[in-house]
């Protein structure tokens, strides 16, 4: 990330389609075509492991943390591979066009992979997915297990299975898993040699925690906090800018201690993996691998917890002598203490910038107002996290909010105009990249929010409506790329 450039941040479930969820296929690459001709460097995307679907949908909260998500995988692809016929792919059914409805998707492309499963017994492909099981085994046996073993105990929950049997049936639901996510990795990096083809690369996103009931959590206790297979901390972050009371995450706490006897190797393999899929990797929630909030685990809020030492500069010296060319961004947003900003600074790493902060009581020193930006910081107008412009300004933002984002642009302006008003301050800043929420430069309302941290229910279900993406709207966002700078040509 070395040159001054831009990109749009929209998760691949946002993308609009037939079955119910954006995907990897032909929206998808419609969607690198439009960032192709509006100039764009960079699409940033939330992670694509696969969900809980118990507790939440939200992907920060996954059964593992290295397979993919395979209601990503595109029922089209899979009927030009062979392996669904042309009924599957014209007899849909009726599917929200601006939400994912996860459960009734999830149940009808289940029904789709299995007959893909079926198809692929006699297909050319077979060598190919048996060298990826080969060289995926490190994660992939775990995790195609414990998939199967929920099937089989009828829950996620590990600590109430009577035992870990792997029985013949067993066996076989692991396969049809292992060839599952053998076909989401295929899709998924065919779409990403699309995307580096027009010279975009891609980010992605790492959740720091992973669910209690996750493939990792089981295959791997010794690297957590547990007491008799329960979790003796939750995840979350003291009360803040989002929420009152903390956000309680409920995931559970990494034992850096016996972590780190393993020379990290479980980070090690994560980092790596996440390097393969995409060419620059955000670490969600970066304070907490250098102090993190520790909240013991019969608490129902996190306000009563207490920091806790993460591995801090110990892990990203490995990671870096082993990936001395990783591009890294690191996410500093909420309570950041001084040892936090001291280890970005030591290691020059990249981390972020979000405007919709910047209009608080501090007035000029916000580090979040454009002209106090560094060179080397990702600037957003907001994250997947916040509201947008539009209805950040109408439903959220003060009157003294308001007061103070005027002054700084000199001017009063319309809320129809203040999307691309604050778009233009960060596209004109110092930060060497810029990443815009899709919501954000088509000017869309609270409705289109992704997630409100503040909220448990209702989260991670927009979808863009086919056709926004015009050419007008693209020749929009290729100009101002071209003013600020930001274009590749």
């Amino acid at each position: 990330m070395k040159r001054r450039a831009s990109g749009i941040l929209m998760h691949i479930s946002s993308l609009p389609g037939r079955f119910g969820v954006g995907e990897f296929g032909p929206a998808a690459f419609k969607f690198a075509d439009f960032l192709h001709r509006s100039r764009q460097s960079y699409w940033q995307i939330l992670p694509i492991t696969p969900p809980n679907g118990v507790v939440s949908w939200s992907p920060y909260d996954c059964l593992s943390a290295f397979a993919g998500n395979k209601m990503l995988i595109s029922p089209e692809i899979l009927y030009e591979a062979g392996l669904l016929d042309k009924k599957d792919i014209t007899n849909v059914p009726a599917f929200s066009e601006t939400e994912v409805e996860f459960k009734k998707v999830f149940k009808y492309k289940s029904k789709l992979l299995d007959k893909a499963f079926i198809k692929f017994e006699s297909h050319p492909d077979k060598s190919r997915f048996k060298y990826f099981c080969r060289q995926n085994s490190y994660w992939l046996e775990d995790y195609s297990n414990f998939i199967a073993l929920t099937e089989k105990y009828g829950t996620s929950n590990w600590a109430t299975w009577p035992n870990n049997k792997i029985d013949e049936k067993v066996k076989l639901r692991a396969y049809k898993e292992k060839l599952f996510q053998y076909l989401f990795f295929k899709q998924w990096l065919s779409l990403k040699d699309y995307c580096n083809g027009f010279g975009i690369k891609i980010i992605g996103d790492i959740p720091i925690y992973v669910a209690y009931q996750s493939a990792d959590v089981w295959a791997h206790q010794d690297i957590f906090k547990l007491k008799n297979k329960k979790m003796m901390f939750k995840s979350g972050v003291p009360p803040d800018y989002f929420s009152k009371t903390g956000q309680l995450w409920g995931n559970p706490i990494y034992d850096w201690r016996y972590i780190k006897k393993t020379n990290y190797e479980w980070w090690m393999q994560r980092i790596e993996q996440n390097l393969k899929l995409f060419d620059v990797v955000r670490i969600d929630h970066f304070r907490g691998l250098v102090k993190y909030w520790e909240v013991p685990g019969k608490n129902k809020t996190a306000e009563k917890g207490k920091w806790m030492p993460g591995p801090g500069e110990d892990l990203f010296k490995l990671i870096f002598k082993k990936h001395p060319n990783a591009d890294l961004i690191v996410e500093d947003l909420g309570h950041i203490t001084d040892d936090v900003r001291q280890l970005i600074r030591k290691l020059d790493l990249t981390n972020m910038k979000v405007l919709l902060f910047a209009f608080g009581d501090d007035k000029g020193k916000s580090p979040f107002l454009p002209h106090n930006y560094v060179e080397n910081c990702v600037a957003y107008t907001g994250t997947h996290d916040n509201n947008t412009i539009r209805g950040w300004f109408i439903n959220e933002a003060s009157s003294e909010k308001k007061k103070n984002l005027f002054e700084y642009l000199g001017r009063k302006v319309s809320i129809n105009d203040l999307n691309s008003e604050l778009i233009r301050l960060e596209m004109g800043s110092a930060a060497r990249t810029v990443i815009l929420p899709i919501q954000d430069f088509l000017n869309l309302g609270a409705e289109s929010r992704m997630n409100n941290p503040a909220v448990q229910k209702g989260n991670w279900k927009w979808r863009i409506k086919e056709g926004l993406l015009t050419k007008k709207i693209t020749k929009q966002l290729a100009d101002m790329t071209r003013v600020y700078g930001r274009g590749y040509y």
